[in-house]
């Protein structure tokens, strides 16, 4: 079990990192912050509210929805439950004054309609994961995210300092070196 834990753990980062694979969060890792520190408070914040999603997501489908025969209300539940779960984390981070400061820096819209939350809850209701299953599939989530950003912000760094021709700057590179990524990603997916 534990073996399998961690097998789903790290496909979900790599192999099937679903901003890469599925283009489910492109929006955090093309217009992050440029600050390192904002950065790494938005992964933290982002990892805390997959993971947090996917766990809410579960428990509400498996024991509400489905016993109800209400299945077909799951994405409305699922976005709700979500934008639950980014307001829960908000509050928490400004009970935390320099928590706070680091975490949304401005970009908690960000966090709000990232569709990467709202794929992982489709995704294990539509793979039926077990509760440690979907957790799992929510933290490593959370980290193929954070993961792209950091890449995603790394080579903002490099291409901001390099001769980019004037029709490929800004948003124009950023897709493309996405695209370059995910053709790098998909190979790993037909591994696994």
């Amino acid at each position: 079990m534990i073996g399998e834990l961690a097998l789903l753990l790290i496909g979900t980062v790599l192999a099937n990192n679903s901003v890469l694979t599925q283009f489910l969060g492109v929006g955090p890792a093309l217009a992050g912050p440029n600050r390192l520190a904002p950065l790494l408070g938005m992964c933290l914040a982002s990892a805390v509210v997959l993971t947090l999603a996917a766990l809410l997501t579960h428990l509400v489908f498996h024991h509400v929805l489905a016993p109800l025969g209400l299945a077909y209300l799951r994405t409305l539940v699922f976005v709700l439950l979500i934008a639950t779960s980014v307001q829960l984390v908000q509050q928490y981070a400004r009970s935390r004054e320099a928590l706070a400061q680091h975490l949304f820096d401005g970009f908690q819209p960000l966090l709000t309609v990232n569709c990467a939350a709202l794929g992982v809850a489709l995704l294990n209701v539509q793979r039926e994961y077990d509760f440690a299953h979907a957790m799992v599939h929510g933290i490593g989530a959370a980290g193929a995210l954070a993961l792209v950003m950091l890449l995603s912000w790394a080579l903002r760094e490099r291409i901001a300092a390099a001769a980019v021709p004037e029709p490929f700057r800004g948003a124009a590179i950023g897709l493309v070196t996405l695209g370059l990524m995910s053709l790098a990603f998909m190979g790993f997916a037909g591994l696994a």
